[in-house]
C-alpha cells in the first residue's frame, strides 16, 4: 500500500508519566471495543484492573493514574447472583483471572467493598489485610487520526532497554510511539540494536518516517510503535501464561514508501479487540534500504537487515509491554508480505517468531516477479544500481559509495526507485523462498483480495485487447486470452479493464501465491496453510483513486452498495484487518461493513493467538463478540489446506465460505500453475 502516514518526532523528553515501577502493579485495560469508537452504545466504559492488593492500595493505583475505583451504576448490598454487575465478568473466568467466588474491590454506597463476580459485595468493610484485584475507571478518550490526547494524566512510564519511556493510553489501550530500536546507520550499511544509557525518553509522539519520495522522512528514522492493552508488574517478572501474543507489522508501499505511523493500520482496535500487542515498525527504503553495489561490501538489503534488528529488539523488550516473545507472528502486506516471505527465507530472521501472514504478497509475471525472485548483486547492478549512479554522477568515482554519501538523502531518494531484495549471502541466500528442506517451525496463513492486481494497469484509452495488453508487459498468446474473456457490460473500455485487471490478479498475485502454498504442502515444508481471498472490500483513502475498486453509490447507498459490482483490490482489506474504519473517520457502507469488520480481526487476531483462525466460541462468547460468533457458526469452521487438500476460504458477508483455489486453468496457462515451484 502507498501510504500517506504522519510523520511527527520522537524525542527525548525530560516530561515522565507515573511510572509502573512506583505503582508496583500489572495494568490491564478491558473495555467492550465494537471498532465504532466514540459513536459505540458503550464508549467509555472501559476498566483498569491492577494486582491484587489492598483496597487502600488499589484506591492509591487509581488516584495516581488520574482514576478512581470503579463503581456500579446501581450498586446495592447483597446483589442478585448471575446478574453480571461486576463489569468483563465472563472473561475474567475464561481467561483464569477469576472464578465465580472472586472478588475485585469497587465502590459502593458505604465505600470500599469485595465485590464477586457473581455480582455480590462479599464485604461492605474490608480488612486491612485482605487483597483483591482493584478495578478502576478508564476515562481517557479515544485516539483517532486526528486526535491523540498525550496529557500528563494518561501518561504512565516503563523502564525498558536503560530508558525510561513515557508513553500513554487511550480508552483502549496503552500506546508508546517513535520508540527507537536503532541508532541512525551511517549510510550503506546495516543497523544494530540501541541501547539507553539512563535518559528519560517521550514515546508520545511517532518517529520520523523513513526518507522517501517528495522530500519527506528522514534518515534518522529507525522507530517502533507498540499498543497493548497489558502492562505486567515490573518490579516481578511476569508469568509466562499471562504474556499476550504479539503482532508484528511490517508496512508496505512497495519499498519505495510508507511508514508505521500510517492510521491506515494504527494498532490500538487490533490490541484491544484482538487481545495482542501490536507493534509496527519503520525499515529503510529505496536505495538508502536496497541499493547494492559490486564493491563487495554495499551489498544491499539494508531495509531487509532493518526489520530483522527491530525483531531482535521486540524479542529483547516485549516483555516490559506484556508481549511474549516466543509467541511473534510477523505479518505484512503488499510489499510488506514480500518482507514476511523475505525473512521467512533469511537465516538472520530464523527462529525468530512463530507465526507470518502474508497479505497480498507480490510475484509472477512482469512488475511483481522480483518481490518474490531475488535478484544476484550483478543483476541488480545491471538494472537498478548503474543508471542511479550514472544518475548520481558517481558512475566514475573513486569509491562510489562515498560519493553518494555525501549527497543529500532526499536528492538520493529522487534519482530512481531502486527496490530491490538480492542474494548478499547473509540476509537472503537463495533467490526464493525455499519451499523444500525441513518442515519450518511456523503457521502460515496467507491470501489476496480478489481483484488484486487491478491498481496495477492503468485504465486503458483503447478497445484493442493485444495491443493494451502488451503495452502493460503481458504479450498473451490468443489461447491463453481466450480463458480471460471481455465481459459485456456495454462500456467497452471498462470490459477491457476487468478482463485486464483479472490477468494481472492472476498474474501477480493469485498464481504464484496459490503455488507457494501447494509446493510447500506438497514438500511438507508447511505443515498447513490457512489461504484466502477477499470477496469483500473497503478501498483505502488516497490510493489507488480508482472508481471501479468503490462500491458503488446509490440512493440508497450515499456511500456505497457492496452488493453491486465493484473490484476488490489491492489494501482493501485492511480497515477490516486492523478495525480503522470509524477511527479514519469512514462510514459504514450496509448493514454489512461493522458486523464484517469485527469478524475479520477477530479472524486475523485469532490466528496471531493460536495460530488457527477459527475463534475459539468461548473467547468470541466470553468477550460478548455475538456477530463473530454468528458469522462462525453460520460460515462453518476454517480448514487449512494440507498436502493434497487445497482449501481457499472466501471471506464475505453475509457468509464466508470455504472452496478449491482458484484460476486454476488461466494460472496453468500463464505458466504459473499449482506445480510452478516442483518443476
Amino acid at each position: 500500500m502507498l501510504s500517506i502516514g504522519v510523520t511527527l518526532a520522537a524525542l527525548a523528553s525530560l516530561a515522565v508519566g507515573e511510572s509502573l515501577k512506583r505503582l508496583d502493579t500489572s495494568l490491564t485495560i478491558l473495555v467492550n471495543n465494537d471498532l465504532q469508537g466514540q459513536d459505540s452504545p458503550e464508549a467509555n466504559q472501559a476498566v483498569i484492573v491492577t494486582e491484587p492488593r489492598s483496597y487502600q492500595d488499589a484506591d492509591r493505583v487509581c488516584a495516581k493514574l488520574g482514576e478512581r475505583v470503579w463503581r456500579p451504576e446501581s450498586p446495592r448490598p447483597r446483589q442478585t447472583r448471575g446478574t453480571k454487575a461486576l463489569p468483563f465478568s465472563d472473561y475474567l473466568q475464561y481467561e483464569g483471572a477469576a472464578n465465580a467466588s472472586s472478588a475485585f474491590w469497587v465502590v459502593s454506597d458505604s465505600g470500599f467493598a469485595a465485590m464477586t463476580v457473581s455480582g455480590d459485595y462479599s464485604r461492605t468493610k474490608p480488612g486491612p489485610h485482605e487483597r483483591h484485584p482493584g478495578l478502576c475507571t478508564n476515562t481517557a478518550p479515544y485516539s483517532t487520526q486526528n486526535f491523540q490526547d498525550t496529557s500528563e494524566k494518561w501518561q504512565i512510564s516503563l523502564d525498558v532497554n536503560n530508558q525510561t519511556l513515557t508513553g500513554f493510553r487511550d480508552q483502549l489501550s496503552f500506546r508508546f510511539l517513535g520508540i527507537r530500536f536503532a541508532p541512525e546507520p551511517k549510510r550503506f550499511t546495516y543497523s544494530t540494536l540501541f541501547k539507553g544509557s539512563g535518559e528519560s525518553v517521550s514515546a508520545l509522539s511517532y518517529g520520523s518516517q523513513c526518507a522517501q519520495g517528495s522530500n519527506t522522512g528522514s534518515e534518522d528514522c529507525l522507530f517502533l510503535n507498540i499498543w497493548t492493552p497489558y502492562l505486567p508488574n515490573p518490579n516481578s517478572k511476569p508469568k509466562k501464561k499471562d504474556l499476550l501474543p504479539v503482532a508484528f507489522w511490517i508496512h508496505g508501499g512497495a519499498f519505495i514508501g510508507g511508514t508505521a505511523n500510517d492510521p491506515t493500520f494504527d494498532g490500538g482496535n487490533l490490541a484491544s479487540r484482538g487481545d495482542v500487542v501490536v507493534v509496527a515498525i519503520n525499515y529503510r527504503l529505496l536505495a538508502l534500504g536496497f541499493l547494492a553495489l559490486k564493491d563487495g561490501v554495499t551489498n544491499g538489503n539494508f531495509g531487509l537487515a532493518d526489520q530483522v534488528t527491530a525483531l531482535d529488539w521486540v524479542r529483547a523488550h516485549i516483555r516490559n509491554f506484556g508481549g511474549d516473545p516466543d509467541r511473534i507472528t510477523i505479518f505484512g502486506q503488499s510489499a510488506g508480505a514480500g518482507s514476511v516471505r523475505a525473512l521467512i527465507a533469511s537465516p538472520k530472521a530464523a527462529g525468530k517468531f512463530s507465526g507470518a501472514i502474508l497479505l497480498s504478497n507480490l510475484g509472477g509475471l512482469n512488475y511483481g516477479t522480483t518481490y518474490s525472485r531475488y535478484y544476484t548483486i550483478d543483476e541488480q547492478v545491471t538494472v537498478a544500481a548503474n543508471p542511479f549512479l550514472a544518475a548520481a554522477n558517481c558512475t566514475d568515482a573513486p569509491s562510489q559509495v562515498d560519493c553518494l554519501r555525501v549527497l543529500p538523502a532526499h536528492t538520493l531518494t529522487q534519482l530512481g526507485d531502486v527496490r530491490y531484495l538480492v542474494v548478499d549471502g547473509t540476509y537472503l541466500t537463495s533467490p526464493e523462498l525455499p519451499l523444500t528442506g525441513p518442515r519450518l517451525p511456523i503457521r502460515l496463513m496467507m491470501g489476496i483480495t480478489r481483484d488484486d492486481g487491478a491498481p496495477f494497469i492503468s485504465f486503458p484509452t483503447t478497445t484493442n485487447q493485444t495491443e493494451y495488453l502488451a503495452a502493460r508487459g503481458f504479450s498473451l498468446p490468443p489461447e491463453t486470452l481466450s480463458l480471460f474473456p471481455l465481459p459485456n457490460t456495454g462500456n467497452a473500455t471498462l470490459d477491457l479493464f476487468n478482463s485486464s485487471s483479472r490477468i494481472a490478479t492472476d498474474g501477480i498475485f493469485r498464481c504464484i501465491d496459490q503455488a507457494t502454498a501447494f509446493a510447500g504442502l506438497s514438500s511438507r515444508r508447511f505443515e498447513s496453510v490457512y489461504y484466502y481471498e477477499f470477496d469483500r472490500t473497503y478501498q483505502t483513502g488516497g490510493w489507488p483513486a480508482l472508481n471501479v475498486c468503490e462500491a458503488p453509490r446509490t440512493a440508497s447507498h450515499p456511500h456505497g452498495d457492496p452488493s453491486k459490482p465493484y473490484l476488490r483490490c489491492h489494501s482493501g482489506e485492511l480497515y477490516y484487518v486492523f478495525g480503522t474504519l470509524a477511527r479514519q473517520g469512514r462510514p459504514v457502507r450496509d448493514e454489512g461493513d461493522l458486523p464484517f469488520e469485527q469478524f475479520v480481526l477477530d479472524t486475523f487476531a485469532a490466528f496471531i493467538r493460536t495460530g488457527d483462525p477459527n475463534p475459539d466460541k468461548g473467547y468470541l462468547k466470553a468477550r460478548g463478540y455475538t456477530k463473530t460468533l454468528e458469522q462462525v457458526e453460520r460460515a462453518g469452521e476454517w480448514r487449512p489446506s494440507t498436502k493434497g487438500k487445497m482449501v481457499l476460504r472466501a471471506l464475505d458477508w453475509p457468509r464466508s465460505r470455504s472452496e478449491g483455489f482458484r484460476e486454476l486453468e488461466q494460472c496453468e496457462a500463464l505458466g504459473l500453475g499449482l506445480d510452478y515451484y516442483l518443476r
